[in-house]
C-alpha cells in the first residue's frame, strides 16, 4: 500500500488503452510523493494483460515506459482504496457513480483538467481505430494529466 496521501485511479473500459496511458504519464511526470496513481477498467475482459501494443507504442514514442502495466478490474474494493477516481468518458463516470460512496471518494472526468477541451468531456476510445487515434488519445490524455497534476499540486483538488 502506498504511503501517498492522495490515491488517484484512472478508469476506462478494458484498462488497456486510455487509463493505462493516463497512469503511465501521471506516474512518470509526478514528482510529489503525496500522490500515487493507478488504473483499472470497468470491464474484466483483459485482466492480467499488458496494455494494447498501440498504446504502449505511442507511450514509448514519447519517452514513457509502458512495460509494467497489467490490466485490472475496477472492483468495489479497488475503488474504495482510492480518494479520487477519474473516468475517461461519461459512460465510465456513470458506471462508477453506481459503485462508490460519493461522500468519501471524489469522481471526476479526466478531461475536465484539459484547459483546451472546448467543452468536450470524453476522451475517445482509440481501440477500434488506427494508430492516429492513439496519438490523438495520447495528446489529449497528456494535456489533461498535466492539468490534473497542476490542480493536485496547487491544492485545488
Amino acid at each position: 500500500m502506498s504511503s501517498a496521501s492522495r490515491r488517484i485511479l484512472f478508469v476506462c473500459t478494458g484498462n488497456i488503452c486510455r487509463s493505462p496511458i493516463a497512469d503511465v504519464i501521471a506516474s512518470t511526470l509526478n514528482d510529489d510523493d503525496r500522490f500515487s496513481f493507478a488504473s483499472a477498467g470497468t470491464a474484466s475482459w483483459h485482466v492480467g494483460e499488458p496494455m494494447d501494443p498501440r498504446a504502449a507504442a505511442v507511450l514509448s514514442d514519447h519517452g514513457f515506459d509502458p512495460s509494467r502495466h497489467r490490466a485490472q478490474h475496477a472492483t468495489k474494493a479497488l475503488l474504495e482504496h482510492h480518494d479520487i477516481i477519474l473516468g475517461l468518458d461519461r459512460k465510465h463516470l456513470q458506471i462508477l457513480r453506481g459503485q462508490v460512496d460519493h461522500g468519501s471518494i471524489r469522481l471526476e472526468l479526466l478531461r475536465s483538467f484539459d484547459p483546451g477541451s472546448g467543452g468536450q468531456h470524453d476522451i475517445a476510445d482509440p481501440y477500434y481505430g488506427q494508430d492516429p487515434g492513439f496519438v490523438e488519445c495520447f495528446d489529449t490524455v497528456h494535456t489533461s494529466v498535466r492539468g490534473l497534476l497542476e490542480a493536485l499540486q496547487s491544492g485545488g483538488l
